[in-house]
């Protein structure tokens, strides 16, 4: 009866045995957990040529900036690749009321800016050439040069430090879902990193720049303000292993800095260096202490020998084509 009556009984859960044996075995799954954090993936193989130096800033957040409200978006006409462009607020826009806004109440599609045809154009070529990479954006205002490339399937890294024309950009990223190829940083592409002081006129999405003469001289009788803005290098943002296909600089006089912060990109064999668009209007240039023929010397030194001017932006390449 006394055996009997110990096999009826519940076995004991934590004998020093049972105790011993789940501490040793908690001990050796908790190893592993730590050994498979700590132990470094293996890399992929297509990374291998990957620059990975810091990027000394972050891209801007489309979804943590306000949004103006309304928004008014419409198509762009008489493009190969369309897209809309957004043009909220109406109130914080000049007396005079905007060309697209009384279009708009027409019915009709905005105008199509010569950039984004001339962009377009460009890409177009290229890609039946076989040439591709990213398109370079310096002075992208409300984004009419990038979203042109973005609808075409291009990556596109973009530079703009008035907030107003980044909320219009943010608004063509998610009108054209395009945010898996546009990269957008809030800064002033220079020669120097840190931080500068803007001239933005107020009323305005265009015409703002770092040389005080130069923003207000389309616009005299628009109120200017100061502000400081980021400033970068091209050669800290984009990595020597990124291909770019265009690199198009319209920053009201300051392209001369922009070209100089961007030595290592443009000293890039022919072949791989890219196509250069850049404004080059004398009296804009002349206010932020430059010329053209400064610029040209600069570019003539790096390769760039063969220009051809378009109304007042130059195309530069290292070829003929």
């Amino acid at each position: 009866m006394a055996n009997a009556w110990r096999r009826n009984q519940p076995a004991k859960a934590l004998t020093g045995k049972n105790l011993l044996l789940f501490i040793s075995t908690s001990v050796l799954f908790l190893l592993f957990i730590y050994l498979s954090i700590q132990t470094p993936k293996h890399p992929n193989l297509l990374e291998k040529n990957v620059d990975r130096r810091p990027i000394p800033i972050k891209p801007f957040d489309c979804h943590t900036a306000p949004q103006a409200y309304p928004v008014i978006g419409n198509t762009v006409e008489g493009l190969k690749f369309p897209f809309i462009y957004s043009l909220p607020d109406f109130g914080n826009l000049p007396d005079k009321p905007h060309k697209n806004i009384a279009r708009f109440l027409k019915g009709k599609p905005f105008r199509r800016p010569d950039i984004s045809a001339t962009i377009q154009d460009l890409l177009e070529k290229m890609r039946l050439e076989k040439r591709g990479g990213t398109v370079v954006d310096v002075g992208a205002n409300v984004g009419m040069a990038s979203l042109a490339a973005a609808v075409m399937g291009f990556k596109v890294v973009a530079f703009e430090p008035v907030f107003d024309n980044l909320q219009r950009m943010c608004d063509g990223i998610y009108f054209n879902r395009v945010g898996n190829l546009v990269r957008v940083y809030e800064a002033v592409a220079s020669d120097h990193s840190g931080n500068i002081t803007f001239h933005k006129l107020v009323g305005r999405l265009d015409n703002s720049a770092v040389s005080a003469a130069g923003a207000k001289m389309a616009f005299k009788s628009n109120e200017e303000v100061e502000v400081e803005v980021r400033s970068v290098l091209l050669d800290d943002v984009i990595g020597d292993s990124e291909a770019v296909a265009v690199v198009k600089i319209d920053v009201q006089g300051w392209e001369h800095h922009v070209l100089r912060g961007a030595r290592r990109l443009l000293s890039r064999e022919e072949g791989e260096a890219p196509y250069l668009i850049y404004e080059e209007d004398e009296r804009l240039l002349r206010a932020s202490n430059s010329s053209a023929d400064e610029i040209r010397e600069f570019l003539n030194g790096l390769g760039y020998s063969h220009c051809i001017q378009h109304g007042t932006d130059a195309h530069c390449t290292k070829n003929m084509h």
